[in-house]
């Protein structure tokens, strides 16, 4: 069977003849990651989306999931996008998009629930480190996190075609690159997240899920 290959950089493509923002990683992926959100957010209410893209996970994840509501956010550049998908879909639990820039200012508002998707990759170590700082000023106490996309295990690639788009990833931009699952778990810790599940995903992927203690 051949390789299944990672996912290319999560840059909003446009579909002929429209007008809003597409990507085909997003269509692939999202029932693989509904199944873990569906398990994981089964009893969560309010959701922040971190790192929005095209709009195209959260219109999917709300409808299959009427409980939650659906925050999305991601830097300026993508909210127009944003807004349109949402609007098309016209579903009651998804307010309009806020801006979020991991190194600007947060929102004030606190959620039970975290979820981003291929987009540590994309991130220098030190706006990971960011991300991971503020967390515990978006979230409730029982908050569970997920997050979506490639990693290495114990300073490996878990594939050659990780490998590849790790080294195409450092070529176009040096300070990004695959994040390695014991760093990052490690960060996840120190503002007392627990991991309890690191699910295999598609095209070499990974659906990591930390819980909050209550009181942290």
């Amino acid at each position: 069977m051949p390789e299944l290959l990672p996912e290319p950089l999560p840059q909003p493509l446009r579909e002929p003849m429209v007008d809003k923002p597409y990507s085909p990683a997003c269509e692939r992926n999202r029932e693989p990651i509904l199944d873990l959100l569906q398990a994981r957010f089964a009893s969560r209410r309010r959701v922040l989306e971190i790192g929005s893209g095209t709009g195209q996970h959260a219109v999917h994840f709300a409808a299959a999931l009427p409980h939650l509501v659906w925050q999305c956010a991601d830097r300026a550049p993508y909210l127009s996008g944003i807004r349109q998908w949402l609007a098309e879909a016209a579903l009651p639990n998804t307010p309009a998009p806020i801006a979020l820039d991991v190194n600007g200012p947060w929102p004030a508002a606190r959620f039970d629930a975290v979820f981003s998707a291929n987009t540590l990759h994309i991130m220098s170590m030190t706006e990971v480190e960011t991300l991971f700082g503020h967390l515990p000023d978006v979230m409730a106490d029982d908050a569970t996190v997920v997050i979506y996309g490639p990693f290495r295990y114990r300073g490996a690639h878990s594939s050659a075609s990780n490998a590849a788009f790790d080294e195409s990833l450092r070529a176009r931009d040096p300070a990004s690159g695959i994040r390695d699952f014991e760093w990052v778990d490690r960060l996840a810790s120190a503002i007392g997240l627990r991991l309890i599940e690191d699910r295999a995903m598609p095209a070499n992927n990974r659906g990591l899920v930390w819980q909050r203690a209550v009181g942290r």
